[in-house]
């Protein structure tokens, strides 16, 4: 009898631990948003670097892997430059919705981890005196999500996470032919941020 309530104290403990760990958890990061000069097709696109904002949401699967979705956003302006247009500008909103996995080690407090995943980035352009052509269509790219970063706890609730996160996805051409590198570009977005975990 002893032993029967001493295995079922034992289980309980078991079980209201692992009530208490925490399997999700939320961030919010500033990033950097970093675009190569892309050359094709005769034409060149540049971009003004900037800061924006990344909010994601993991789940975890195991104490290593966990699932995560993302939105960021940014504004930029894109600077396209051809034959018979050498300096047409576009202010533009990027947005990205993705999806990854996340692989993670356990050091302590410190806990690396690498992540790939796929999605969409959406790019927008906005109408105002920062854009010099109105005949312009927002475009929505596909591609891949990959990076690698490091989480430091400060308690079992929060953490401060510093992660390299690259996008790779065609580059714009906003709809016009005009536009259209043909080109693959990796959207470079470096991150700092908090994370909560519950």
């Amino acid at each position: 009898m002893k032993k029967t309530m001493l295995l079922g104290a034992l289980m309980l403990m078991a079980s209201l631990g692992y009530a208490q760990e925490s399997r999700q958890d939320v961030s919010l990061s500033a990033i950097g948003i970093l675009t190569p000069q892309v050359n094709g097709n005769a034409v060149q696109l540049n971009t003004t670097k900037t800061v924006g904002f990344l909010a994601s949401y993991r789940y975890m699967l195991t104490p290593r892997s966990a699932l995560e979705l993302n939105y960021s956003f940014g504004q930029y302006s894109s600077k396209y430059s051809t034959s018979f247009l050498p300096n047409v500008r576009i202010h533009t909103r990027q947005q990205e919705i993705t999806a990854a996995y996340v692989y993670t080690l356990n050091f302590r407090n410190f806990n690396p981890f690498v992540e790939g995943g796929v999605g969409g980035m959406i790019f927008t352009p906005i109408r105002d005196y920062r854009t010099t052509n109105f005949d312009t269509r927002q475009n929505t790219n596909i591609g891949g999500l990959f990076g690698g970063g490091l989480a430091y706890e400060l308690s079992p609730s929060w953490d401060v996470r510093v992660e390299y996160r690259g996008f790779v996805g065609k580059a714009p051409d906003f709809g016009l032919t005009n536009f259209k590198t043909n080109r693959w570009e990796v959207i470079s977005m470096p991150a700092i941020g908090m994370a909560y975990h519950f």
